[in-house]
Formats: C-alpha cells, sequence, structure tokens
C-alpha cells in the first residue's frame, strides 16, 4: 500500500464503523423504546441506518469511494472502478472498522464490549433474502458509477431501507456487517455459526450482480 492510500484506507476504517455504530445502536435504542412492537422497532432501525448511510456516503465518497463492503470492494475492482492495490487494505479496513464500531454501540449503550450473538438467522429463505439484497445492492453500484449517477449516495440509501422491510433476513447484503453483527446480542445481531451462510449467500449475489452488469453495460 502506497502513503497516497492511507487516507482512503483510514476512511474505509471510520465510515465502515459509524455504519455499524448506526446500525446496532439504533436496534438497540429502537428495542428499547418500541415497548416490545418489533416492527416499529425495525422501522427506526430501518431509517437510522439509511440516513446514516446517505450521510456517511456523500462525506466518504470524495476519499475512497465509500464502499464500507468486502462484496461491493471487490466488484468495483473487477469492473475497473477501483484500484487493484486498494483490495487488501479495504478489505481488513472494513471488517476492522465493522467490529469497532459494533464495540463503540455497545460501549454508548453501557452493555459488555465483548459479546456474542444468540440470534438465530438460517434457512432457505434467509440465505435467499441475502443473495436477493446484495445482488440489489451490488447491481445498483455497479451501474450507478458506471453512469457517474449523481443520485447515487440517495439511492444506496434508500434501497437499504428498503430491503430491510422486503427480505426476510433484514438485508445484511455485506460481509463485513455480517462477521461485526455476530459480536453484538442484540436486536441487530446474527448467531456466528449463522454468519457463513450470509456470507456464502452475499458472495453469491455479488457475483450475479457482476455478471449481470456486464450485459447491461454492453
Amino acid at each position: 500500500m502506497k502513503r497516497a492510500d492511507v487516507p482512503a484506507v483510514l476512511a474505509e476504517v471510520i465510515g465502515t464503523a459509524l455504519l455499524l455504530a448506526a446500525v446496532v445502536g439504533s436496534g438497540i435504542m429502537a428495542e428499547r423504546l418500541s415497548g416490545g412492537n418489533v416492527g416499529l422497532a425495525l422501522l427506526a432501525n430501518a431509517i437510522a441506518t439509511g440516513g446514516a448511510l446517505f450521510a456517511l456516503i456523500v462525506m466518504f465518497g470524495p476519499v475512497s469511494g465509500a464502499h464500507f463492503n468486502p462484496v461491493v470492494t471487490l466488484a468495483l475492482t473487477w469492473r475497473g472502478n477501483s484500484d487493484r492495490r486498494r483490495v487488501l487494505p479495504f478489505l481488513a479496513a472494513q471488517v476492522v472498522g465493522a467490529i469497532l464500531g459494533v464495540w463503540l454501540a455497545h460501549l454508548m449503550f453501557e452493555l459488555p464490549i465483548l459479546q456474542t450473538s444468540t440470534r438465530v438467522r438460517t434457512g432457505l429463505g434467509q440465505w435467499s433474502a441475502e443473495v436477493t439484497a446484495t445482488f440489489g445492492l451490488v447491481l445498483l453500484i455497479l451501474l450507478g458509477v458506471r453512469r457517474q449517477s449523481p443520485s447515487l449516495p440517495a439511492a444506496v440509501a434508500v434501497y437499504i431501507v428498503g430491503a430491510y422491510w422486503f427480505t426476510a433476513s433484514t438485508s445484511f447484503a455485506n460481509p463485513a456487517v455480517t462477521i461485526a453483527r455476530s459480536l453484538s446480542n442484540t436486536f441487530a445481531g446474527i448467531a456466528p455459526a449463522d454468519a457463513f451462510g450470509f456470507i456464502a449467500a452475499q458472495i453469491g449475489g455479488a457475483l450475479l450482480a457482476t455478471a449481470l452488469a456486464r450485459v447491461l453495460d454492453d
């Protein structure tokens, strides 16, 4: 990694950390304030996540491209929209940032910093939901970047808000997010044993999106 890449890698660490703090922190707050109404808690969690994601893309997009997601980095690199030498530093930055963000959320809400989730998320419905969510997200980003769409940050944020609701898995769509959320026994958590199935599904969805983007661009 060259010295010139340091700001971009740092942006990926901070951006992914703040994204996970938003996802997990808003989930904790929503669960505490919703009075047991799971639908209301999910709505609050989705809106907070989408709002934070939009702001973070606007903030860090000019610095690193605001990937915050290993499959996005890999897809953009494969399509020639991101420098190959940044792949490994970005992947490491995203995973580290995601975990730090979860720990920050725990700290803010005075929960044990180190924990693992017991929330079961597995089965064909969950896996197909993750394929679908990741496919839509990666395709949106690939086509938006190729066409230099000025509304892409808003489109990504709105898509994630919608995908919280139209997918059975509530749309993780991100391996770094999945790993980090397995370390939080809260509303947003996923049992570590179930994380592998989610990550495999996410990779599958990203591969499908990358293949289709190539066809649509031709």
